[in-house]
């Protein structure tokens, strides 16, 4: 009896014991679970988030396990901010190029909204990010002229001031040379004169006041005529679609990316519109997957959120 009562106060005695191991057990396990799941997180990039907004490719060959984000909402430029889908990298472009200076470009914060001159914003949600640059005042930069814009604030930035020069839709050419050394355009019905008015001054000024001129009497279609003829395949950055006339529209190709092992290559598209409004990156509503970029595989019709163009319409500055 003494025997089977010793034993019974040892059991006793035991098992408060393993109840605690066990317990601790289960909460290491859990602790290891945590643990696992902060280390997941803490693998991310700044601009990694779980946002449901946030822009996403899969592979195009198929499913893929890990989901690379095009957008980064930290990034400053467009380069920065918006990454190439997966297999694809930047096409090379040489420090200094009318390329490189569209890559460069800076945008306005991420989630920012295109303005109209005005400062009314604008309702349509076609734009990826928004380009930091002034408009004005008035009802000026439209589309034309926002590829003029981008193509005479590079050839200013490198003081290349006698490639400035557009023409007017009556065929007059606007150059910033001669408005450098105080020549001021006089217009009379269908026709345009120069007259001396002022000192000679190439200042950022001056050179503002000279593309307002020349978008008063500039667009699509003196543009258009300007331009050379491109073939899809040969595609660069700084490229125009561009469909002159009234009503016409334009939109420039702002980056370019290519597949390491297809060659696939895909591109960027700003446009400004009318009224006057921010140069914005465009969204692309034909494949969301890769938006905002385009494929050149798009067919004979290239759809952009407010216009569709023709592979035909590609076309290039001359100079």
């Amino acid at each position: 009896m003494r025997k089977w009562l010793a034993i019974i106060i040892i059991v006793l005695f035991i098992i408060p014991y393993c109840q605690k191991d066990v317990s601790n057990d289960k909460n290491s396990i859990t602790r290891g679970q945590d643990n696992l799941l902060n280390s997941n997180t803490l693998g991310k990039t700044p601009y990694e988030t779980n946002s449901s907004t946030d822009t996403v490719v899969p592979n195009p060959h198929g499913q893929r396990n890990n989901m690379n984000l095009i957008i980064n909402p930290l990034g400053r430029t467009i380069e920065d901010r918006i990454n190439p889908p997966e297999g694809f990298e930047r096409i090379k472009v040489e420090e200094g190029s009318f390329g490189y200076y569209l890559r460069t470009l800076p945008l306005k914060p991420h989630g920012s909204k295109v303005k109209y001159y005005d400062g009314r914003e604008k309702n349509h949600d076609v734009h990826e990010a928004v380009i930091d640059m002034d408009i004005g005042d008035k009802d000026l930069q439209q589309c034309a002229d926002a590829v003029i814009r981008l193509r005479a604030e590079y050839l200013y930035k490198q003081k290349q001031y006698d490639k400035i020069h557009f023409n007017f839709t009556n065929g007059f050419n606007a150059e910033f040379v001669k408005w450098m050394h105080g020549y001021r355009i006089v217009v009379a019905g269908n026709k345009a004169n120069w007259v001396k008015t002022s000192a000679y001054s190439d200042d950022y000024n001056t050179f503002r006041r000279y593309l307002d001129t020349v978008f008063s009497y500039a667009g699509t279609l003196s543009l258009s005529k300007e331009m050379k003829p491109v073939m899809i395949e040969d595609m660069e950055i700084g490229d125009v679609f561009i469909q002159g006339g009234s009503p016409g529209h334009c939109v420039i190709v702002v980056d370019m990316a290519m597949h390491a092992q297809t060659g696939e290559k895909l591109f960027l598209l700003a446009q400004s519109y009318m009224p006057a409004q921010d140069i914005h990156i465009l969204k692309n509503p034909q494949d969301p997957q890769i938006s905002p970029w385009y494929s050149i595989k798009f067919g004979d019709t290239l759809i952009t959120p407010e216009w569709t163009f023709k592979r035909t319409d590609l076309k290039r500055f001359s100079n």
